[in-house]
């Protein structure tokens, strides 16, 4: 009985620390484009080729985004607003700033809401 209990008690003190990390903590690394939903059949392998060459990186403060035929660009970002795993992320730009929706659905997938009910995919680099 008494090893029950203390392997309870650890279990628990690890489960604790894993959710005491920030949603800012959570993010952190560098997470690559797999898949894309919501997408018509004709377009998928093309949208798909596209979302394989995204990724989103975060370091510290600093979030970098980097499309297929663009330059990475990047700015300071801040999690603006929590919602279960939902973060709502705002990224500093010259003249202001953009605003955009990920959830965290498992500590090793994201899912980047592009608009228009489709959402990006991506999977922690590890």
């Amino acid at each position: 009985m008494r090893k029950s209990v203390v392997f309870l008690a650890l279990a628990l003190s690890v489960a604790g620390l894993a959710c005491s990390r920030s949603p800012k903590d959570r993010l952190q690394g560098k997470w690559l484009g797999d898949s894309v939903t919501n997408v018509d059949a004709a377009q998928s392998a093309g949208v798909t080729a596209w979302v394989k060459g995204t990724s989103l990186e975060f370091a510290g403060d600093r979030m970098i985004v980097t499309v297929p035929a663009e330059q990475p660009r990047g700015g300071e970002f801040k999690v603006a607003k929590v919602d279960g795993r939902k973060l709502s992320v705002a990224v500093a730009r010259e003249g202001g700033s953009d605003t955009t929706t990920l959830t965290l659905a498992e500590d090793s997938t994201l899912h980047w809401d592009i608009g228009e009910g489709r959402e990006i995919v991506l999977a922690r680099l590890k």
